[in-house]
């Protein structure tokens, strides 16, 4: 099922986040995998070195001091990599909320030009943290539970400082490791990774004024269309610094107004032309093409199976993937996620009215030319070198033969992962 779990990944990894939300944080579900972590000791484990991965932490233009913290999970339940950059620390679960971390994890990169070699074990739904000029604060929920830096928390103690991001898996079977915009854009972070016969690939992300032109972008989308898109842009005070440029999903958690309704005319659309024809999704496994039909419930049902039926979804299911018609959960089909996934994808790019078969019949020069569409998506991708980045959770969705928009790298025998940060000119 590797390619069903890769479709994605970004969303799969966010249904396992504590990040601190907007109101008093809580301890939030986690996968069944970290259901030992109460149990896990805190321990000075070394990892056996056949188990491990190299990464080099590299500063290239980001101005002043960068620090990284890794996090993730791994067997043993909730990981964090000691500021020393090679000792694994697993919390104790501590007896109440927000309690700080009992070991030092911010690992000094330096100035620009410096770098830092970390080893890195096996360790899942993992990411890489970057901040500017200070360390970031993490706390504890009993469980434990890590709750992370918040980009939509105002009282977070994270919340005016200058950090990002990118995600990685590093299991058995491959390291996967990919740059995100699916939350928010900041630091312009690359990718570099070697394999062990010497193969190296890139993904280069943002340009280092990626930011600021992504703030100007949807400044300009918000005048154009009056929806709000320059709601985005979180600046450090009035008419201060820009610190990041939220996804309108993110923005949803700051201002629960904004984009109601926004796609309700072209969701009608949608479901008006697929009431007199079908729509064929290529579920890209063993389901193969299904097709599917507006019916007098008002669902677009695919197979003539209700429980394949998608009614019609709001902005908020759109941005999110994860919400209304595409929710998870108990009695979800993988089937269902796997069709809800590609749908999500084409209302996000828009382009369900222009093609009626998804995904092996799209091409990403026709993403976002609706009036409505993801605009955050369309600018980011836009301003990325070659276009690639993740800017909604399916945005890994596409042909089977066309290329990544996700700005993933994978292999199953990688050497050195090199993560830069601070962008090209």
């Amino acid at each position: 099922m590797k390619r069903l779990i890769r479709k994605g990944r970004q969303a799969l990894r966010r249904l396992g986040s504590n990040e601190a939300p907007a109101t008093k944080p809580k301890p939030k579900p986690k996968p069944a995998a970290m259901a030992a972590v109460a149990a896990a000791a805190d321990t000075a484990d070394t990892a056996d070195t056949a188990d491990t991965i190299s990464v080099v932490l590299k500063n290239t233009k980001a101005p002043g001091k960068l620090f990284a913290h890794i996090t993730g999970s791994d067997s043993n339940g909730l990981f964090i990599l000691s500021a020393d950059g090679k000792t694994p620390y697993r919390p104790k679960s501590p007896g109440k909320e927000l309690q700080p971390l009992e070991r030092d994890s911010a690992i000094v990169v330096g100035t620009p030009g410096q770098s830092r070699t970390v080893t890195v074990p096996r360790i899942f739904g993992a990411r890489i943290w970057f901040s500017r000029g200070a360390p970031l604060e993490f706390f504890l929920n009993p469980g434990p539970a890590l709750v992370e830096p918040s980009a939509t928390n105002t009282a977070d103690a994270n919340y005016k400082k200058d950090w990002g991001f990118c995600e990685f898996t590093y299991n058995q079977a491959e390291l996967y490791v990919n740059v995100s915009y699916v939350d928010f854009v900041s630091l312009p972070i690359a990718l570099q990774l070697e394999n062990r016969s010497g193969n190296v690939r890139r993904v280069d992300g943002m340009p280092a004024d990626g930011l600021q032109r992504v703030a100007a972008g949807l400044v300009a989308q918000g005048k154009r269309d009056g929806k709000g898109w320059e709601k985005l842009v979180i600046r450090d005070g009035d008419g201060g610094h820009v610190l990041r440029a939220l996804s309108p999903n993110a923005a949803g958690v700051l201002f629960p107004e904004l984009f109601k309704g926004y796609y309700e005319g072209h969701v009608d659309a949608v479901w008006a032309k697929y009431r007199g024809e079908d729509l064929t999704v290529n579920t890209q496994y063993d389901w193969g093409d299904v097709k599917g039909r507006v019916g007098g419930d008002g669902k677009l049902t695919f197979k003539g199976d209700a429980k394949l039926g998608f009614a019609k979804p709001s902005a908020q299911d759109i941005f999110s993937c994860s919400t209304g018609p595409f929710a998870g959960g108990e009695g979800v089909s993988p089937e269902r996620l796997n069709i809800g996934a590609r749908l999500a994808a084409a209302l996000n790019r828009s382009t369900l009215l222009a093609n009626s078969r998804q995904p092996e019949g799209e091409k990403p020069a026709t993403y976002y030319r609706e009036a409505v569409t993801n605009h955050y998506a369309r600018v980011c991708h836009e301003t990325t070198v070659e276009s690639r980045g993740y800017a909604f959770p399916y945005d890994d969705v596409g042909p089977s033969k066309g290329k990544d928009q996700s700005g993933f790298l994978n292999d199953p025998e990688p050497k050195v992962l090199t993560v830069e940060v601070g962008g090209k000119t």
